[in-house]
């Protein structure tokens, strides 16, 4: 990691949080926003996430245990000041100790928000047990409608099943239910409105998630990305947009009012109109890494130190050294610019 000794600005620590502060990096951000990722695996093959065969999954000794899970966020949220909990993937559905997971978290006191991000795959069955388990909301990833596109895009013929994911979501409470989408040029670009148009009709919450040099095969390029300025040509051709203007704080989505409102669409432009400076995430992987940022080419080991017997305050403390490093910014831009090792489906979203 990078050497500690530089002098780190101190910054007024989230409320609540014990006297060693929080994660606090030296450009003055505080993360209190937790990804967790439960499993690298998925169901789907995604073209710009992993390849059709997909990836050589991590052994299951190096996965963190549901109790070493546990600890890790209950160290984050008392001792560290995280206030909101995600947990990713790969498919966090197919973790077979999720519901548990999730009421662990929610039981946790400060309470922290309880969100998941899943593409639905078998959401149908779960979801009511979820939102019993204290599950907050949950983020939905759909790129298209149309079923023949799905089966290019995903490599499986599985839409009507995130279709019934969806609903079930929604029937159990689990609101605002927000849909993620990713357009692909010459594959999917075309889906913009009719996926708006469908949020619209049935209440969801749409954002479009420009691609990001995070797939498996390092096939990313800045020309074939389809851009938050053409996503939104193609949604203003259909829908009258205007700019949200309320308070955006370190939300990743930029926000418009759809036809005056109420209804939203967001943009989360990671590559075009990079939000940096106000991010507050920290990232946990299936087996025990911190990542203070998606594209960081560095991780710090928390599951051998656990493993050793290590107690929550020297847990805690590695944390908050790992933050320490956090960069300026992604640097995408940059002409020595590398993507990190792992792909998008082994960091978690």
């Amino acid at each position: 990691m990078t050497s500690t000794s530089l002098p780190t600005p101190w910054v007024r620590p989230p409320d609540g949080v014990p006297g060693g502060g929080g994660l606090v990096d030296r450009h003055g951000r505080v993360a209190t926003d937790l990804r967790v990722s439960l499993t690298d695996r998925c169901n789907l093959r995604c073209s710009y996430c992993m390849p059709p065969e997909g990836l050589a999954w991590l052994p299951k000794v190096e996965v963190l245990s549901d109790e070493e899970i546990a600890r890790l966020v209950r160290i984050g949220v008392e001792q560290l000041g995280i206030r909101e909990v995600r947990f990713t993937g790969g498919e966090p559905l197919l973790r077979p100790g999720l519901v548990g997971i999730v009421a662990a978290a929610a039981a946790l006191h400060p309470r922290p928000e309880v969100s998941l991000t899943t593409n639905a795959i078998g959401l149908a069955r779960v979801a009511p047990a979820l939102a019993a388990a204290g599950l907050d909301r949950i983020n939905v990833s759909l790129d298209t409608l149309d079923p023949e596109r799905f089966r290019q895009l995903a490599h499986r013929d599985r839409l009507d099943d995130v279709l019934a994911g969806l609903r079930a979501a929604k029937d159990a409470g689990l609101t605002p239910v927000k849909v993620n989408a990713v357009l692909l040029r010459g594959i999917n670009e075309a889906d913009a409105v009719p996926l708006l148009d469908f949020c619209l009709a049935h209440g969801y919450q749409l954002r479009f998630i420009e691609q990001m040099p995070l797939d498996a095969h390092h096939a990313w390029t800045r020309g074939e990305m389809v851009t938050a300025e053409a996503i939104l040509e193609q949604l203003s051709a259909a829908h009258t947009l205007v700019p949200d203007h309320e308070e955006r704080g370190s939300a990743p989505a930029e926000r418009w009012l759809v036809d005056g409102g109420p209804a939203t669409v967001g943009v989360i432009a990671s590559v075009t109109r990079a939000f940096c400076g106000a991010c507050d995430r920290t990232r946990l992987t299936a087996d025990g890494q911190v990542r203070n940022c998606l594209f960081a080419r560095e991780e710090s080991d928390l599951r051998t130190p656990m493993r050793e017997g290590a107690s929550d305050d020297e847990l805690a403390e590695r944390w908050r050294i790992a933050t320490l490093g956090k960069l300026p910014g992604h640097g995408i831009d940059d002409p020595s610019f590398l993507q990190p090792t792992r792909p998008m489906s082994a960091i978690g979203g």
